[in-house]
């Protein structure tokens, strides 16, 4: 009897490991999946009706209080997630957007899991995206934005604060291109598209060769998402309408008569191995010196937000406090915690600054001015900063 239950309570023994080893399986199973999604499960998604059809945005976190709400919008060839995850789940950057809410529009049909528009869709143009906007800052009760566009993205945030100046307090415009297509461009575009994969034609407008050619890693990975994550029937005709877009109406204050262009702070951003280097040097000699930044971002090619984020992220920084916002930053090289900007020197040399007080991280809408440390009293002096580090 007792070799018997002896046998009896090894026996027990053993099925319940079994059941306790299934059991841990299958709560193993969901982990498998990327559970790493206490960021994503702030994120809330919203289909917005607009005056051109629906608008896909995905809110991050909550407003705070009269601060502006920071609003991206993506290159062709991507969505948000494909162009800003990388910059937005970068580390540093959670001590900035802890004081802002975070919108994310995705162009129409471009988003992950977008249906095929039907036969004979008309894309709305880039005007037309521009003017979808004012509708998500109305949903949202947004007083004012601003905003972070990327190629197609930053042309359209640019007509947006060009049509509604009143909505937007900044931009950071990655990679833009101030001019339209001319014939030649345009056969040079339609003879790419007879030869090469919608894809690989996306991906010259993103890498330079030398990009496409040494960073096999990084443009393998976005030749897959490019192909399977966006509905190529819709991205064919998201990347047509970028090809027909026109110039930006914009010139220098006082090099024609009543010159347009951007009333807010601008930081505009390239890298030096980028095939959009050359338009974002002619946009930054059509807008006014005393309001912009020039960033041209070293050892960096077509996305910049994605190879470079620190960089970026502490670039952006100063972009924030030049308009007043975010006057103490937690610097993670330095064990004493929160630190004044200035002592952050490594963009110093040619940061924005603010006439305004620290409080305005709390409340009101400041105004700003922007200056070279080094070039005090000197006049309007072009913000020019090459970020070699």
């Amino acid at each position: 009897m007792k070799v018997l239950g002896h046998k009896l309570e090894l026996l027990t023994g053993l099925l319940l490991h079994d059941v306790t080893m299934a059991g841990l399986q299958e709560l193993r199973f969901p982990e498998e999946k990327p559970l790493l999604r206490g960021q994503d499960a702030a994120e809330l998604e919203h289909d917005i009706e607009t005056p051109y059809g629906l608008l896909h945005v995905v809110i991050r976190g909550s407003p705070k209080g009269n601060r502006p709400a920071i609003v991206t919008y993506h290159d062709v060839g991507l969505n948000h997630k494909l162009c800003f995850n990388t910059f937005f789940n970068f580390e540093d950057m959670q001590e900035i957007t802890k004081h802002f809410v975070v919108c994310h529009v995705d162009a129409p049909g471009q988003q992950v899991g977008a249906s095929q528009f039907p036969q004979g869709y008309q894309f709305p143009s880039m005007e037309q995206l521009a003017a979808m906007l004012p509708s998500v800052v109305q949903h949202f009760g947004f007083k004012y934005v601003i905003g972070i566009g990327v190629g197609a993205g930053a042309y359209v945030l640019a007509k947006f604060a060009l049509i509604f100046p009143d909505l937007v307090e900044g931009l950071v415009l990655i990679n833009i291109d101030p001019n339209g297509k001319g014939w030649i461009d345009w056969a040079a575009t339609k003879l790419s598209s007879l030869t090469s994969t919608l894809p690989d034609t996306v991906l010259s407008h993103l890498f330079r060769q030398e990009e496409l050619v040494s960073n096999t890693e990084l443009v393998q990975s976005y030749r897959q998402q490019i192909g399977n994550v966006v509905n190529q029937a819709n991205l064919q005709l998201f990347w047509n309408m970028y090809n027909s877009r026109r110039d930006l109406d914009i010139n220098r204050p006082g090099t024609v008569p009543n010159a347009k262009t951007l009333r807010c702070p601008v930081m505009l951003v390239v890298g030096d191995n980028a095939p959009a280097e050359e338009g974002v040097v002619e946009c930054n000699s059509k807008l006014d010196p005393t309001t912009t930044t020039f960033l041209k971002m070293a050892d960096s090619g077509g996305l910049p937000q994605v190879t470079q984020p620190g960089k970026l992220t502490e670039a952006f920084k100063y972009f924030l406090q030049g308009m007043g916002y975010i006057a103490y930053l937690k610097d993670r090289r330095l064990s004493g915690g929160a630190v004044p900007s200035a002592s952050m020197t490594r963009l110093a040399r040619s940061r924005t600054s603010s006439l305004t007080s620290a409080s305005s991280v709390d409340g009101s809408r400041p105004q700003a001015c922007t200056h070279s440390e080094s070039s005090e009293g000197l006049g309007q002096v072009n913000h020019t900063m090459e970020v070699s580090c």
